[in-house]
């Protein structure tokens, strides 16, 4: 319980012990703030200040350079020069997001070792199914089915929460960065508190025995960040995969770091690290 200390102000934890409040620890004002909603806005709203700024100030880089460019002589006239302004992209070096570019690189390696000749994924990003398609063949499950023309590639629609498929069917499976959004409506979803428990129950339910789960999960302080994703701790979903056996937790900390065979502990502590999972139905 939090009371308010009425000389400094400061907020208290204390419990209650034979009647009387035995204070635990003192609570900063910046901690209070910063696990409100009012800080997630303002941070927001101060965020989304600098990139305006910032992007107004690109937009005049870009007509500077506009103008320099149709000055000079070259293939085409000044009225073939059609205008597409592209602000974001002068940057020191080639930006990525270390969840995605890692963890795809991860589950791919971990496939190909695996030398199975089919392979389910359950929701992950299309770049990387598509790449999969060079050396297996390709089942991908999504609610919103991906329409692409491609060997070794088939599209089902469906919910990670209920699959078409047996029990203990596929003897290859992955799913990365996409339970976290269950439940949540962000992709069209119906609303489910249990949504992530759900799908990692389904997704054990049609491993097959000796098969291979690959999955990634964003991992830290548990919390929701409504309706973006949730985020775990590794104890959470060790639990929620427990009929499976953990044979790797890799992960991604908070510096961008990809980290091979990465302590719980470690990962835990993450503000918003990346959990990635080898599971094994033995």
């Amino acid at each position: 319980m939090i009371i308010s200390d009425k000389y400094n102000y400061k907020p208290l934890k204390y419990k209650v012990k034979n009647g009387e409040k035995v204070i635990l620890s003192r609570i900063s004002k910046y901690k209070l703030l910063k696990s409100s909603t009012i800080y997630f806005y303002l941070n927001n709203l101060i965020r989304d200040m600098f990139k305006s700024i910032r992007k107004s100030y690109n937009y005049l880089q870009y007509l500077k350079d506009w103008k320099k460019y149709t000055l000079m002589r070259g293939d085409v006239s000044k009225q073939q020069i059609n205008m597409k302004p592209m602000l974001n992209e002068k940057t020191k070096s080639t930006l990525f997001d270390p969840h995605y570019f890692y963890q795809d690189i991860w589950a791919f390696r971990r496939i190909i070792e695996s030398k199975c000749d089919q392979h389910v994924d359950v929701g992950s990003k299309v770049y990387y199914v598509g790449f999969l398609t060079a050396i297996t063949k390709v089942t991908f499950i999504d609610i919103r089915p991906l329409i692409a023309n491609l060997e070794n590639f088939s599209s089902k629609k469906g919910s990670i929460l209920s699959m078409p498929f047996k029990d203990h069917s596929v003897s290859s499976l992955s799913c990365l960065h996409v339970a976290e959004h269950i439940g949540l409506g962000r992709y069209g979803d119906t609303l489910d508190p249990r949504g992530t428990k759900k799908a990692a129950i389904e997704l054990s339910r049609i491993l097959a025995p000796d098969g291979n789960l690959y999955f990634s999960v964003p991992i830290g302080k548990p919390r929701l960040v409504f309706n973006a994703h949730r985020i775990h701790s590794t104890e959470q979903m060790i639990n929620y995969f427990s009929e499976l056996e953990l044979k790797e937790l890799s992960g991604v900390d908070d510096k961008g770091n990809f980290r091979k065979y990465i302590k719980r502990d470690l990962l835990d502590s993450c503000e918003y690290g990346l959990g990635l999972f080898w599971f094994k139905y033995t």
